[in-house]
């Protein structure tokens, strides 16, 4: 590995800021977004490796590279690191504000730096929307858009070249479908699932910085295929793009491009709240269906703990529909206590007891939530309950920063 690494030195400065080529390739092409690369040999003429880089907005490059070995490495180029050459570096990789990886990395300039990439790293990368790299005290973002596409494609570079060698180089970009099996070809008739289809998805989410953070439940947009739009009541709607995401707490982080006043975004309420309690849900149940605008329903906190005694959530009576997900749950001063996620399946429970429960809903508690926003590095608002305001004066409140999120998404089919 580290013979590669004083190799990679020589020549991933000029990767990174030119295309002019050099002896040892490159051959062939990689393309996948941003994503620009190829396979490269070594001086003796022998298949090295497979390296992919991508310039971002902030000036900063970022590189991955699979060798002949099937080892990876992770590439940095950032002049907010400012390091001289041959110096070690120890850099904490942090994958959607969870996943955390601390790789050693030495520089080759003054500006660019390369680590090994732990397979586990590798994994978190390959389903990631964004990566911050922290270094020297400073932190550099990178969106992994088509990251984890990216990945396959080098992967394909490298499987090629190994079996078929260098003359054989080609288009890398699209992985090569393996052929059907006798045992994959046909679905049986205990398929779970049929094969998914394309359709338009809809939940809510809430503004929580000025700088046009939004969040929602990550079920709303993780199947998403297209463009993600957001729409407060009476505004245009907006591109959005998903910079994190927390599928344990079913949390993910929007980022959209308007500027938001302070009075005009949620307000987190920093205390706990009591069973009993007044709660005011707020969304966009069945878009399409029911009204264009937002819904707002009434109810109390049932439980302090959601299904099998989950401490993460609320157990709240508010009415809620498909659609409710991911919109702010307020208490009596206006304040967002949770995030409404899920409602119980009645007809499940039906089956199983006989009897229809009524009125049993379930929210984010807003602990996961500040924890998810804090490791995000998102700057929210919170405040402790005041005076008690009417319900029509908490909805006009929500207005501001109660978004409608829409996209394409694939749906799959579950057999009943």
């Amino acid at each position: 590995m580290m013979g590669m690494l004083r190799v990679l030195f020589a020549m991933l400065g000029c990767i990174v800021f030119s295309a002019s080529s050099f002896a040892g390739g490159p051959f062939g092409i990689i393309s996948v977004g941003r994503w620009q690369g190829a396979a490269y040999t070594n001086e003796k003429g022998v298949f090295s490796h497979c390296i992919a880089s991508a310039k971002f907005s902030n000036g900063a490059g970022l590189f991955l590279i699979e060798d002949a070995e099937r080892s990876w490495v992770i590439g940095f180029a950032t002049a907010d690191w400012n390091l001289s050459g041959g110096r070690s570096l120890p850099i904490i990789l942090t994958f959607d504000g969870q996943a955390q990886f601390e790789v050693s990395a030495a520089s080759a300039r003054d500006k660019f730096v390369i680590a090994p990439l732990p397979k586990e790293a590798l994994a978190a990368l390959r389903k990631a929307h964004l990566l911050v790299a922290a270094a020297s005290k400073r932190n550099v973002e990178f969106d992994l858009a088509a990251a984890g596409n990216v990945v396959p494609s080098i992967e394909n570079c490298v499987d090629r070249i190994k079996t078929n060698g260098i003359a054989a180089a080609g288009n890398f970009s699209a992985p090569q479908s393996k052929p059907p099996t006798a045992k994959t070809s046909a679905k049986s008739d205990d398929d779970a699932t049929e094969a998914p289809r394309r359709g338009e998805v809809s939940g809510t989410g809430f503004v929580v910085s000025k700088s046009a953070q939004i969040v929602t439940n990550n079920h709303v947009v993780k199947d998403c295929v297209g463009d993600i739009h957001g729409n407060i009541v009476g505004q245009a709607p907006v591109k959005l793009r998903v910079v994190s995401a927390d599928e344990t707490n079913d949390l993910a982080l929007l980022q959209g491009t308007k500027k938001f006043k302070e009075k005009d975004i949620a307000t987190i309420r920093g205390s706990a709240v009591n069973s009993g309690d007044q709660v005011v849900a707020i969304g966009y149940p069945l878009h399409g269906l029911l009204t264009s605008d937002l819904t707002v329903t009434t109810g109390v906190i049932s439980s302090l703990a959601g299904l099998y005694n989950d401490t993460r959530f609320l157990q709240i009576s508010a009415p809620v529909q498909p659609g409710n997900s991911g919109g702010p749950l307020h208490d009596a001063s206006g304040n967002v206590v949770g995030m409404v996620t899920a409602k119980l399946n009645a007809l499940r429970i039906a089956k199983a007891t006989g009897d229809i429960p009524e009125n049993i809903n379930f929210a984010i508690k807003t602990g996961a939530l500040r924890d998810f926003l804090d490791n995000s590095a998102v700057s929210y608002s919170t405040a402790e309950p005041g005076s008690e305001m009417k319900t029509a004066d908490i909805a006009s409140a929500a207005r501001t920063y109660t978004m409608l999120i829409s996209c394409t998404a694939e749906i799959k089919n579950e057999r009943k």
